[in-house]
């Protein structure tokens, strides 16, 4: 769905205030159906998904006004319910946040709100930049193993993966494992590097007789792998191990 223009201050509070009608709608969240009663102009406004439950065709307000998801975590959903009436997200204090804010970037794609996935990624993408980490492999999995080709997360966390490859000595060992069992996103990392259009001559060419190949004194091959990961943000690392291992938490156990 578009974004809506934007409209001035006194515009902005009396459409919004239009929105918040007394109209409601009932819907139900978890396993253990958590009760949210929620604006249904506002939800429908926002949502296209929600818009196609409690609306016909005609746009007159059908008899239905109540629906349930329970295979939705109360979290991520809390957090949609705050973006609804705010249209902001709050700032990760930690990478064990970025869980929900995933999850909910999944909900954004499900009810087809295309502003609120934006916002998501913007969020995840700056926690990352100003904690100087990166996507930790569970995350990467897990955003793998639930979205499509030509996804904005999908490639917001690609190309940060692509560089801190790029950047590291060696590949870390449970990098390189997921590598090899996941052709997908070793393509997607090298297109990711072809799209940042590198100059030839900034490029090493290891036909060139001087060339060491990645092999010289004190080294072992290019393709013997790093033991220690140490710039990824360490609970995220551990995280990649538990996810190698079989032991991931339930919600993000996707593989890639």
């Amino acid at each position: 769905m578009s974004e809506k223009p934007e409209k001035p201050l006194h515009e902005y509070v009396a459409w919004q205030s239009r929105l918040l009608s007394r109209s409601m709608v009932d819907i139900y969240v978890g396993p253990e159906s958590t009760h949210w009663i929620l604006h249904e102009k506002l939800l429908c406004y926002y949502s296209p998904f929600f818009a196609s439950i409690f609306y016909d065709k005609s746009r007159k307000s059908s008899s239905t006004k109540a629906f349930g998801i329970p295979e939705t975590e109360d979290s991520p959903f809390e957090l949609f319910v705050g973006w609804l009436y705010s249209r902001a997200l709050r700032y990760p204090d930690s990478e064990s946040d970025i869980g929900p804010l995933l999850d909910l970037y999944l909900l954004s794609t499900r009810f087809e709100m295309e502003k609120l996935g934006d916002d998501v990624v913007e969020t995840v993408r700056a926690w990352y930049h100003n904690n100087e980490t990166y996507p930790g492999l569970r995350r990467v999995q897990y955003i793998y193993a639930n979205t499509d080709e030509d996804n904005p997360m999908r490639e917001m966390m690609v190309g940060s993966v692509a560089r801190y490859l790029t950047l590291s000595e060696r590949i870390p060992t449970h990098w390189e494992k997921a590598l090899r069992k996941n052709g997908q996103l070793a393509v997607d990392i090298i297109r990711s590097i072809q799209e940042w259009h590198l100059e030839g001559r900034s490029v090493p060419d290891a036909r060139e007789a001087s060339m060491e190949r990645g092999r010289g004194e004190n080294k072992v091959g290019f393709s013997a792998p790093e033991v220690e990961d140490s710039q990824v943000n360490s609970s995220a690392q551990g995280d990649d191990m538990q996810e190698l291992n079989g032991n991931g938490t339930a919600g993000e156990n996707g593989e890639a």
